[in-house]
């Protein structure tokens, strides 16, 4: 277990994540994911850590509602947010962790076709 600072873009919002290496991380086909850039790192809500920023962040939802997208509401970065798949976790984008990831292995996830694979995402942030 090794522990990672994160940030968005501007700073305002900094926090740390417990996490094995190599970091197991998703690449979703979805619209949002994909048009974000967001690499998901899944993780339990006590392995994660918000140092900075709580009144910086702006959230989002769409579709069900379920998921909380977490945007800096300065730079418009999104670092991490409350998944739909996981709801009891917090979902992290690997590249908002400071320093560049290169011990990961990374999976894709047909997000495309959410309901068909959402199960294969549920036991993460156990």
């Amino acid at each position: 277990m090794r522990t990672f600072a994160g940030s968005c873009h501007c700073g305002a919002i900094k926090f740390q994540v417990q996490a094995d290496v190599p970091l197991e991380v998703d690449r979703c086909n979805c619209s949002i994911c994909r048009k974000g850039g967001f690499l998901h790192l899944i993780v339990a809500k006590n392995k994660f850590e918000l140092i900075e920023g709580k009144n910086h962040i702006q959230t989002y939802k769409f579709g069900s509602g379920i998921a909380k997208h977490t945007f800096c509401k300065h730079c418009g970065i999104k670092p991490f947010y409350i998944p739909r798949s996981n709801p009891d976790g917090v979902d992290i984008n690997v590249n908002c962790l400071d320093e560049p990831q290169l011990d990961m292995q990374i999976t894709d996830f047909d997000g495309q076709n959410w309901e068909r694979h959402a199960h294969k995402l549920a036991h993460k942030s156990k």
